[in-house]
């Protein structure tokens, strides 16, 4: 089932979407409607300002663009940064909240002020092109289109930590979700440092929610619209480079995956063809990876207790699982070895995965988080 998920499944689609291409907006010459650029934001100084300096750069009709920004009680100058924005950009429209909501609860505060068409919602630290904009809501001139996303292009790639792993993630991330754009619309949810959805197709995110972006994919997908990507429409985002603050996030979305497998459960039957497949083969089975790595090395070790060949076989599989620790070892005396970071980051966000799993049977009372360290050492 390993295999499958990760190497088996994205072979399949890319050979049977080969003769299939999307089109994500045909003529560059309809006028675009009105669009609402949704931001939450906790104690970004330091990359607010050219935040929304990119968003207002955008190729888009200014008089048919606003920018709404949350600030989720931040203690350092962003408030200061937005208020002095505020007095000279018209269509900067922003809140300061005096006490923490977390992202899915801004959001859904500020998609009751928005105005706009379509709602493109955005991180803090995800920089857009000039044609981002205009590319994430072209899609939308087909009524079927309900969420778009954009594609990302990581940025800070350093040779130590975990960012070149980060990045191959994504990419191949990237690739798989094209794939189920061009077959089916059922694109398993978006990169959630910004993406479009149809105002009319927003569910409000539920406040104790932790990924609100897959949550407003799948909520869009039941509607029997589409979801797809756009690779037209690019961001930059700096990758994650830290072991460790990645895997606070992963753990963290890890208990969110589970909350919306319980909520969207149903869709794997009933859903419109392609979802089902695509929700159990891209998503389910990576979430429960770390549980069918102990099924594999608990049998194994039982049959090796009778055969030689799974006795070898059960301690090939504890020497990948000790992996993380030697890569440690070697990077603590300065021996960078690529293959052994590609292993040792399979494994550490496996386990970042199981102790999400253990943190969503805890249960989840709030969604508050605290944002990944940027430009990590």
């Amino acid at each position: 089932m390993v295999f499958y998920s990760y190497l088996l499944f994205p072979l399949i689609l890319r050979l049977i979407s080969e003769k299939k291409e999307l089109d994500p907006g045909s003529s560059r010459n309809e006028p675009l409607p009105p669009v609402s650029v949704l931001i939450a934001a906790y104690n970004e100084e330091k990359l607010i300002g050219e935040k929304i300096d990119s968003v207002l750069r955008s190729n888009y009709p200014s008089d048919k663009l606003e920018v709404l920004v949350g600030s989720d009680a931040s203690t350092d100058k962003t408030n200061t940064i937005l208020n002095q924005l505020a007095e000279s950009i018209p269509s900067l429209h922003i809140t300061l909240f005096p006490v923490r909501k977390g992202k899915p609860g801004i959001i859904n505060e500020l998609v009751q002020k928005a105005r706009g068409e379509i709602l493109v919602i955005t991180d803090a630290n995800v920089m857009l092109e000039g044609n981002t904009l205009p590319e994430l809501v072209r899609p939308f001139r087909d009524e079927h289109i309900g969420l778009v996303d954009s594609m990302l292009i990581n940025t800070g790639i350093k040779s130590d930590g975990i960012s070149r792993q980060e990045k191959f993630y994504t990419g191949r991330e990237v690739s798989i979700k094209q794939y189920e754009s061009r077959l089916w619309g059922a694109m398993m949810g978006p990169f959630g440092g910004c993406y479009a959805v149809r105002r009319s197709l927003y569910r409000m995110v539920p406040g104790h929610f932790l990924v609100d972006d897959f949550f407003i994919n799948m909520s869009v997908l039941e509607q029997g619209a589409l979801c797809i990507s756009n690779p037209g429409s690019r961001v930059y985002e700096d990758v994650s480079n830290n072991p460790r603050e990645e895997f606070r996030r992963k753990k963290r979305i890890s208990a969110g995956n589970f909350q919306n497998l319980c909520r969207f459960r149903h869709m794997l039957f009933r859903g419109r063809r392609g979802i089902g497949f695509c929700f159990f083969s891209h998503k389910i089975i990576r979430w429960i990876v770390p549980f069918l790595v102990i099924i594999s090395l608990a049998s194994s070790i039982f049959l090796g207790l009778h055969s030689h060949f799974y006795l070898l076989v059960a301690l090939l599989q504890g020497l990948v699982l000790i992996i993380p620790v030697i890569d440690y070892m070697l990077r603590k005396i300065g021996i960078q070895s690529l293959p052994l970071r590609f292993i040792s980051h399979f494994v550490l966000m496996n386990l970042a995965l199981l102790a999400g799993f253990f943190r969503y049977l805890g249960g989840i009372r709030d969604n508050v988080w605290q944002p990944t360290e940027r430009n990590q050492d």
